[in-house]
Parts: structure tokens; sequence; C-alpha cells
């Protein structure tokens, strides 16, 4: 039994009227995700940077040379705010990781772009990321992870449209 286990079965006791099987799910996720995320800030905390800067910086170099993208696009990639985009970009630019350049298709607009700086600790961050990502799910077994990806994927789409 896990601690979930210990949860449900208190409330079978007190509510047995009530079917908590979905409290189950959801407060495994919850732990899991805490497990997750504590052991993934490890990996930023290593290189001085938060989830949030990471986040940007990844962005911007999964989308390929020359590694720039409008303000507005990277807030619909990482579904933050303008205010909250501002701060983070304010942050990352005073660090040297990025650079604000006027947008070479529209001179009224501009770009985010990763600076040399921070395409090299991007790298090198992201390696060590998916190092610890493959640490993290090790105590899954190889083959219940396609199936858990497929039902996961399966009950996201109820929440986004593609």
């Amino acid at each position: 039994m896990d601690h979930v286990d210990h949860i449900l079965a208190q409330w079978h006791r007190e509510r047995p009227d009530l079917d908590v099987g979905p409290m189950g799910t959801f407060g495994r996720l919850k732990r899991l995700t805490d497990h997750l995320s504590d052991g993934l800030s490890q990996v930023f905390k290593a290189h001085d940077l938060t989830a949030a800067s990471f986040d940007v910086l990844a962005t911007l170099r999964r989308a390929g040379a020359p590694y720039a993208l409008s303000p507005s696009d990277l807030m619909g990639w990482t579904m933050v705010t303008s205010g909250t985009m501002t701060n983070r970009l304010d942050r990352l630019e005073g660090a040297g990781l990025i650079e604000r350049r006027p947008n070479p298709q529209d001179g009224r607009g501009s770009v985010v772009a990763l600076s040399d700086r921070g395409f090299a600790l991007i790298d090198q961050v992201v390696t060590d990321h998916v190092a610890r990502q493959h640490q993290l799910i090790a105590a899954l077994p190889p083959e219940m992870r396609a199936a858990l990806d497929a039902a996961l994927k399966s009950w996201l789409s109820g929440f986004e449209t593609p």
C-alpha cells in the first residue's frame, strides 16, 4: 500500500457512499508531479536557472536557427501572459542569455534570440535535463512507458485541441 491507498481507505471508512477512485488517480499524479518537479529543478538550480527560464531558453533552442522568436510566439509556446514573459525576458537579458533584436521580417517588431552564451548554456542544460529525466523514469518498467504515455495523451486530448 502506498500513501494514497491509506487516504482512500480513510475515505472509504468515513464516506462509503462516495466513489473516491478518481481521488487516487489525482493524489498519485500530484505526489508524482511533486517528486518529478523536485528532481528536475535540481538540474536547473545547478545551472542557476529556474524552470521558467529553462522553458524560455529551451523554446528558443528547439525553434532552430536563428534561435529567435517573436515575444508573442514565445508566449504561445510557453503559455504565459505578456507581463510574465516580459519579466522572464528582462531577467534572461540581464544575465546575458538572450538578446532582443529588431525583427528582420517586420521592422516595427522585435525578436528574442539566444545569445552565444545562452546557446551554450541551454545545450548543456538540456543534455543534463534529458539525463535526469532518464533517471527519474527508470523506476517505471520500459514496457509500461508506452502504455502510460498513450493513456496520458488520450486524457490530455480531452482538454487540449491539436
